[in-house]
């Protein structure tokens, strides 16, 4: 079983339209254990329904535990045909690219064989049913 623990959202501007995006930074628990951390970042004034995001999985809590002992996912999360597809996509493709704390971030044929991608699907599932902010965007 998995615990979301939610912070604040920060906006900003969008830099190609200027208008309101929201980021979202989440700490993600399995059985009461540090598991996964992730970003997410939308725009709910675009036309498009599009939610950009990053997952780190991998050793937490320790100081003596870096992001060496992570891996970084990153993907996006769209709404067509009445269901969420989420897709993964390279590391430059991330608007996390240069975010080294995650994890080495991988590409997205990387992503798709390794051993954690259950987890990462796991997790945007709990994504888009209990993150309220995320819920409303895609609404």
């Amino acid at each position: 079983m998995i615990r979301i623990e939610f912070e604040t959202p920060i906006e900003s501007r969008c830099e190609c339209c200027g208008k309101t995006t929201v980021r979202l930074t989440r700490l993600v628990y399995r059985d009461n254990d540090a598991f996964a951390v992730y970003y997410a970042s939308f725009t709910p004034d675009h036309n498009e329904k599009v939610l950009s995001g990053i997952i780190g999985l991998g050793e937490w809590g320790d100081d003596a535990v870096g992001p060496e002992a992570r891996v970084a996912f990153p993907f996006q999360i769209t709404w067509r045909d009445d269901c969420f597809n989420v897709h993964m996509i390279d590391a430059h493709e991330s608007g996390w690219n240069d975010v080294t704390f995650l994890g080495r971030i991988q590409n997205r044929e990387e992503s798709l064989v390794h051993e954690w991608i259950k987890d990462v699907f796991h997790i945007t599932d709990h994504m888009v049913a209990d993150d309220n902010e995320i819920v409303q965007f895609f609404s």
